[in-house]
């Protein structure tokens, strides 16, 4: 019998691990049991590649399978996602393709994507850009936010350049300094300050923490392109390509 294992086995292995195809279950006595664990092993040990296969295999099937969780979220909070009246639409608002930005003013990964979302607007006049107010990193970017959300709530033909400003910048984003950037723009302080306690801010938070958790993000900046939920600062290249599925096959993975 475990001539005929170790010849199934030999050729089998890899493959059934690789596509998760179950081997069948054959009785085996203890003694069995023993010399088919000792083959497995000394076979592993001399075609090691194959343990980079199953973990490549692995790390593609649960990359589907947050795929379509993702997309199933994204459907079940779609207004909230890109219709909410907390969202800040930037670029074209009757786009074909929607990049939905969760975004935190002290993220330096965001400060370095500020630059891809002005390259992909300035070049794709098709893409409606939604920002996300998100602050995660502490009590300097919750402050900070609030001013933001109030600047959008008073001034919203003035957000855009705030949100360059303070993002664009390179010290750490505060209360003051965003104030600061607000009032260069002409923006009333004693109006702002009185904003700032409007109900609608914590709203906006909570409902962006409330999107952000149904579809496991925790950083900054992440993003929603279409039906899909991209972690990281993937760059230009990685949000045009999604764009171009959307257009392609209405999925930003074909």
């Amino acid at each position: 019998m475990i001539r005929r294992l170790r010849g199934y086995i030999g050729g089998a292995l890899a493959g059934a691990l690789v596509i998760a195809t179950p081997v069948p279950v054959l009785a085996l006595d203890d003694a069995e049991k023993e010399e088919l664990g000792q083959f497995i092993r000394e076979y592993l040990i001399a075609n090691p590649e194959i343990l980079f296969e199953v973990q490549a295999a692995y790390e593609a099937k649960q990359e589907e399978i947050q795929r379509e969780q993702s997309k199933q979220v994204i459907a079940d909070s779609r207004d909230a996602i890109f219709n909410s009246p907390h969202n800040v639409v930037l670029g074209n608002p009757e786009g074909d393709v929607t990049i939905v930005e969760f975004f935190d003013y002290n993220c330096g990964f965001c400060k370095r994507a500020l630059k891809d979302m002005e390259e992909i607007i300035a070049e794709d006049p098709n893409v409606r850009f939604i920002l996300k107010e998100f602050p995660i990193l502490g009590d300097d970017s919750i402050a900070a936010h609030r001013v933001s959300v109030a600047v959008r709530l008073i001034a919203p033909e003035k957000y855009e350049e705030f949100h360059l400003e303070l993002l664009g910048g390179r010290d750490r984003a505060t209360e003051d300094s965003a104030i600061a950037v607000a009032k260069k723009l002409g923006i009333d302080e004693t109006k702002l300050r009185a904003a700032m306690d409007d109900d609608a801010i914590t709203e906006s938070f909570r409902e962006s923490y409330m999107i952000a958790d149904g579809l496991g993000i925790s950083g900054t900046p992440s993003y929603i392109v279409g039906d899909e939920a991209v972690f990281g600062a993937v760059g230009i290249p990685t949000l045009k390509g999604k764009v171009a599925n959307l257009r392609n096959c209405e999925s930003a993975t074909c």
